[in-house]
């Protein structure tokens, strides 16, 4: 089993867990040694729409490569919010790289109560307004506003997981994808 660097642009759990099981998972010969770096994303605490949380995702992965060059695997994770035909919603754009190939890709989206929407719009951001509604403590590093809205049908980190997992086809079959 070869031993590889995986750099997270984050110290929390879930995007350092959700970016460890994926590679995991996708290289099952390879033990992942994780460095935790958060960084800069460039972009509001809470992006308010979905370009903004992709460049969030894209200037997080590319301030950790610049801080961590020798890592074999870089991967940034950046949470936002749009409305969508005027539905609120969360979702989040997850950037993933060799330092060769990068991929970017969206999760689904988690419908919102139409007063966090609105919290949002006025400043708010969504990990502490979650923890008000629900009367929890730290929920962003827990289920995450998926997991409570959706009762632990899904959590962040799973959501997290798969997308990265989906991204990483172009590893998983390189001879497809040149």
């Amino acid at each position: 089993m070869s031993t590889k660097t995986l750099a997270v642009a984050s110290a929390n759990p879930v995007k350092i867990n959700a970016a460890e099981q994926a590679l995991s998972r996708a290289f099952t010969d390879t033990h992942w040694q994780v460095n935790a770096q958060p960084v800069p994303s460039g972009v509001a605490e809470q992006p308010l729409s979905e370009a903004e949380t992709r460049r969030g995702a894209e200037q997080r992965l590319q301030a950790l490569m610049a801080q961590c060059p020798q890592a074999d695997f870089f991967a940034a994770i950046e949470g936002g919010y749009d409305r969508i035909q005027g539905q609120p919603f969360t979702f989040a754009y997850i950037a993933i790289s060799d330092g060769k190939r990068t991929q970017v890709g969206r999760t689904g989206t988690l419908p919102l109560p139409e007063s966090i929407g609105q919290a949002l719009e006025q400043g708010g951001e969504l990990g502490p307004l979650m923890d008000q509604l629900f009367n929890d403590h730290n929920i962003k590093q827990k289920g995450g506003a998926i997991g409570v809205l959706t009762q632990h049908l899904v959590d962040r980190t799973g959501i997290y997981r798969d997308t990265l997992c989906l991204l990483l086809a172009p590893w998983l079959h390189p001879e497809l994808f040149r």
